[in-house]
């Protein structure tokens, strides 16, 4: 098993990766032995964990006990100045090793105070990335015969990337997966309907443009359909409603006409070319029966109508992807869900080995050879920090079925007892491996894409919109809020009881649309990205619910054997449909503003 991190993907047969999967998780503590004893080989002089535990040396067994007893758990902003340093154009071995340099900075959703988070990835990441692709492409083989026969329709984006002050690349880690030489010399961008140039277009309108057009030229070749994030599907099949004449004229001349004010759809040059070999000659056939299921107004079931050998989506539907599972239920009849894989920025870490189950029942198999990883105790509160010391932590094989945990990663690129935040339960084991479910982002308690806003994060933003009121003689005196996916794009929706000095006292149209926009200023940067560059969140809507709602809210709680001694105003309602229907049936006014909240766009630095 020496040097399993590196083993070659898309190489080995599926018999090889069906072995290699049931060696690797039947062995499991002693591949975490190995997996700790190979990072801390490399990168065991930096200068972090030289500061923390001067050094490791000694035998596997040793260096393993050492680094638990001696190294202490981190967060983000704990290591913060490090990775400034290297942004910065540092180039001591600071977190890594000097042979195992930082290659590149992954940008990630965002931390507490919702500015983007910069994750150290090293040269080798992207093939233990790839490494685990292949053996999820093995493990959906035996599930879905055949598939390999056909093509995916997979809609992937990119978005730009940027430069830190000292030369690093700085974007998303699927930005950095797609534009990667392994990724352009894989069989998998052959095996896809949408076209690399098309992939690699950072202007999401070409990009989906030119993706769907091509899925419809080739609907008879596609067996699975998907996108890294069930939003991103979801999003697709509304850009078909949204298009889909647009798209038939197309298909019927058999070239990108210039349609609409400023043009076609497609301007980007590589874009048009890469479509130009797809759309190779006019298909009136194709564009009658485009014309016909979409002109009907219908879209239950649309996918396989439209693609009828569709066997699968491909997507992950987990987490706070779950809101989705109804809706893409809806478009695709039914279809099973697939959630492949469970990563992060940070990493990629577990395969779901029953892909077709129940999407509200996936689970995630821990691969052991992919980092070191420990687990700290969820208390019965939900409260991780309440277990916060270094010595409650748990190794892989020693966690229990049934308990939460948040998980705690040492990888490759540097990171040492790295608090992920993802707090999992632990469903059984695949031999010694773990099982496990995403419970919920720590504190996150509102998503619709890629955003996280957290408790905090709204209270401040709900403080700085309430001031608005107060010129006018209003306050806030409860809210709540939901993540509202009914249509898309989702949006969040806030609601809001006021009192006003005055009993006649009307607060007017205005001056609330503005507390819609001022509390989407006070949102993270990625939120607002969403919702201007990207037009995947619509305008945050305030709806201001009849005095004593929230009296209602805590009358419902007692009902239902809650001690009004104990009762907290819950600050999500996302997933409590009674409580939503209460609300919504107090409403007496709703806003939103027809602004855009500020966002241009960021370049990590030190500053």
């Amino acid at each position: 098993m020496a040097g399993m991190s590196k083993m070659k993907p898309g190489l080995a047969s599926d018999a090889v990766n069906l072995a290699f999967i049931e060696a690797i998780t039947a062995d499991a503590d002693a591949v975490q032995g190995r997996v700790l004893a190979e990072i801390l080989g490399r990168n065991g002089e930096s200068e972090y964990l030289t500061e923390k535990c001067g050094g490791l040396s000694g035998n596997a067994s040793d260096v393993r006990a050492a680094f638990r007893a001696k190294v202490p758990m981190a967060t983000y902003e704990d290591l913060l100045p490090y990775i400034r340093r290297i942004a910065d154009g540092d180039l001591s071995a600071i977190l890594t090793g000097a042979a195992n340099p930082v290659t590149e900075l992954f940008t990630s959703s965002g931390t507490s105070g919702g500015e983007r988070k910069m994750i150290p990835t090293v040269e080798d990441e992207v093939d233990r990335r790839y490494l685990l692709e292949g053996l999820f492409t093995t493990v959906m083989n035996q599930h879905a015969p055949g598939i390999d026969k056909g093509k995916s329709m997979y809609f992937l984006f990119v978005s730009s990337q940027s430069k830190t002050a000292g030369g690093l690349t700085a974007g998303t880690v699927m930005t950095s997966y797609y534009k990667s030489k392994q990724y352009a010399g894989h069989a998998y961008p052959q095996n896809n309907t949408s076209p690399t140039a098309a992939i690699l277009c950072e202007d999401a309108a070409q990009s989906t443009y030119a993706q769907m057009l091509c899925g419809l030229c080739q609907r008879r070749d596609v067996m699975h359909v998907g996108a890294v994030f069930a939003v991103a599907l979801v999003r697709a099949v509304r850009f078909l409603q949204d298009n889909w004449e647009r798209l038939a004229a197309d298909i019927d001349a058999g070239e990108l006409l210039g349609q609409g004010e400023g043009g076609g759809v497609i301007t980007d040059p590589a874009v048009r070319e890469a479509v130009a070999g797809v759309l190779r000659r006019p298909d009136p056939e194709l564009a009658a029966f485009v014309r016909a299921e979409c002109g009907k107004g219908d879209w239950a079931g649309i996918i396989p109508r439209i693609w009828p050998n569709t066997k699968y989506l491909g997507t992950v539907v987990t987490g706070s992807m779950a809101q989705y599972v109804p809706t893409l239920n809806y478009y695709s009849g039914g279809l099973p869900m697939a959630s492949d894989i469970w990563g992060a920025s940070e990493g990629d870490f577990g395969l779901n080995l029953s892909p077709l189950c129940d999407p509200y029942e996936a689970s995630y198999t821990i691969m052991p050879n992919m980092a070191y990883f420990e687990f700290l105790p969820v208390v019965d509160d939900g409260d991780s920090d309440a277990a916060s010391h270094d010595d409650e932590l748990v190794e892989l094989a020693q966690v229990e079925a049934g308990k939460e945990y948040e998980m705690v990663i040492t990888t490759y690129a540097g990171l040492n007892r790295y608090r992920l935040g993802d707090v999992l339960r632990v469903t059984g084991f695949h031999n010694a491996a773990p099982m496990v479910r995403f419970v919920r982002r720590k504190n996150t308690l509102l998503s619709v894409d890629v955003d996280k806003t957290d408790e905090a994060e709204l209270q401040a933003a709900v403080e700085r919109a309430s001031a608005l009121l107060r010129p006018h003689g209003a306050a806030v005196v409860e809210y709540t809020s939901r993540a509202c996916t009914a249509a898309v794009p989702g949006r969040y929706v806030i609601y809001w009881e006021l009192r006003t000095d005055k009993d006649d006292t009307v607060v007017n149209d205005n001056v609330l649309e503005r507390c819609c926009l001022e509390m989407e200023e006070a949102l993270s940067t990625v939120y607002r990205q969403k919702r201007v560059e990207d037009g995947s969140i619509a305008p945050l809507q305030i709806r201001v619910v009849q005095p004593a709602t929230f009296d209602k809210l805590l009358d419902y709680a007692i009902s239902r054997g809650t001690s009004i001694a104990q009762y907290k105003v819950p600050r999500c309602v996302t997933e409590n449909p009674p409580l939503v229907d209460l609300l919504d049936s107090r409403v007496v006014s709703t806003h939103v503003s027809s602004a855009l909240p500020h966002w241009a766009p960021d370049q990590p630095s030190s500053n």
